[in-house]
């Protein structure tokens, strides 16, 4: 599908990502620790009942100037041990607060390089979530994990632990893309590490690349999404190069060495599109895809996906997020609670006790409709005010007041194809996918003052 340019000048500008509702910018220092024990209390009583678990490993042996995450460079295993201890430690805290009766339905390690991390030391953390916490049927236990540091042995640990799905951060095939990004390819063939994997019963495999990086362009983004689908993995994904270097500094970087432009990116990423929906793949929210038997293809089908800081999933598997860890965001029903960055400070306040909340934001129920809202649109590209209306028990009215419903907004979208909306209900067509963060964003009344910066849509 060719998308017009001048939809493409007209659209590519600075927008939230809606990873979260408020955005993590919207946060404030106000929400503190106290704040956060309150909250955790409050969660019990609170829907979903499953509890998902994150665990932040912010360790890098080496910075990829595209990355926007918090990491840090170290291969200090002395610096890894303490960290490790203080996450056990914050793990036994935050379930002092919790339901017993409640269930772990998702658990997932992001970082920086998670499997950066000796393999005891994962074996650690996990040992005391299995010790703590019960589990529903088929809790999905996942790992991003850098194909780089990944062998067979280690494969092997993980799923001892009960890792059923494996991401790995492949980003580009090229290795000219790889080299000016900083970022080392996998030592063993993506296709061997795929293989060691599948060796296990009912194991996941994920791989994540990204697009709009220097070098790239169509032919080679294409080249390396045909080698892809010839690996064929059960979960794929393209992200969007997000450049925010008033965030990350090293992304300047990626400014010398010429970044491709919105509609190039567009480009890259319609090539990917045709060749992933065109080999069987389910296209999944905005830049994931999946298996027509996968969980995530069923869910998207039935217009039941959700989405949360670790990526789209399904009903079964959605829970509240307690995060752990330097910079972890937990996303509880009613509010969002940010561990501090600094991974010494981190350490030292968990060792004596205290939570390290540095920053957070406390839901009114106005802002959980709009959340509501604005997560139906990028996960399921539809939303039915009725079915709103029995979510909230508020009138439909009451819901297009609480959000910044506008017809005539609406309708400048409907004319160019981008959506269609009725009293009853909006869709996102296949044309208007492209630019599902910019009609999130036009029912988003929290951005019509908002002063925070944005990556740009495209």
């Amino acid at each position: 599908m060719q998308i017009d340019q001048k939809l493409i000048q007209k659209y590519n500008t600075p927008v939230p990502r809606y990873t979260s509702y408020p955005p993590a910018n919207f946060f404030t220092p106000d929400f503190t620790a106290d704040d956060y024990i309150r909250i955790l209390e409050r969660s019990n009583d609170e829907n979903p009942q499953n509890i998902s678990i994150y665990i932040h490993i912010p360790f890098c042996p080496k910075i990829c100037y595209y990355c926007g995450c918090n990491t840090h460079l170290t291969k200090d295993q002395d610096k890894m041990r303490r960290y490790v201890d203080a996450v056990k430690k914050e793990i036994l805290m935050v379930k002092s607060y919790l339901d017993p009766n409640r269930k772990v339905s998702q658990v997932h390690w992001g970082g920086g390089t998670p499997n950066s991390l000796p393999v005891g030391m994962i074996d650690e953390i996990m040992e005391v979530i299995h010790d703590n916490f019960t589990f529903i049927d088929k809790a999905e236990i996942a790992m991003e994990c850098h194909p780089a540091m990944l062998d067979e042995e280690f494969i092997e640990r993980l799923v001892a632990m009960k890792f059923n799905r494996f991401s790995l951060g492949i980003q580009d095939f090229d290795q000219k893309v790889l080299d000016n990004v900083n970022r080392d390819g996998s030592i063993i063939p993506v296709e061997e590490l795929v293989a060691m994997i599948r060796k296990h019963p009912n194991t996941g495999i994920n791989l994540d690349f990204i697009y709009g990086l220097p070098y790239q362009d169509v032919d080679s983004f294409a080249k390396t999404i045909e080698r892809a689908i010839e690996i064929s993995p059960d979960r794929l994904v393209t992200f969007s190069y997000a450049h925010v270097p008033w965030v990350r500094k090293a992304q300047k970087i990626l400014e010398a060495k010429g970044l491709p432009s919105a509609s190039k990116k567009l480009d890259m990423f319609e090539k990917g599109y045709q060749l992933l929906t065109k080999s069987g793949y389910a296209a999944i929210g905005l830049d994931h895809y999946a298996k027509p038997d996968d969980e995530l293809a069923i869910a998207f089908n039935s217009k039941k996906l959700h989405r949360n800081f670790q990526g789209y999933c399904t009903r079964e598997t959605t829970g509240q997020v307690y995060a752990f860890g330097a910079t972890g965001i937990s996303q509880l029903e009613s509010a969002y609670a940010q561990n501090i960055k600094d991974t010494n400070t981190y350490v030292d306040q968990i060792n004596k006790g205290k939570f390290t909340v540095e920053k957070g934001y406390e839901l009114t129920q106005r802002e959980k409709i709009i959340r509501h809202v604005i997560n139906e649109v990028m996960c399921n590209y539809y939303i039915s005010w009725k079915e709103t209306e029995q979510v909230f028990g508020v009138t439909v009215d009451e819901i297009k007041k609480a959000i910044s419903y506008e017809e005539e907004s609406l309708g400048a979208f409907a004319e160019e194809g981008l959506l269609i909306f009725n009293n009853d209900e909006i869709t996102v067509p296949d044309r208007g996918k492209f630019f599902v963060r910019n009609i999130a964003a036009n029912l988003d009344p929290n951005l019509k003052n908002a002063t925070q910066k944005f990556s740009r849509a495209l």
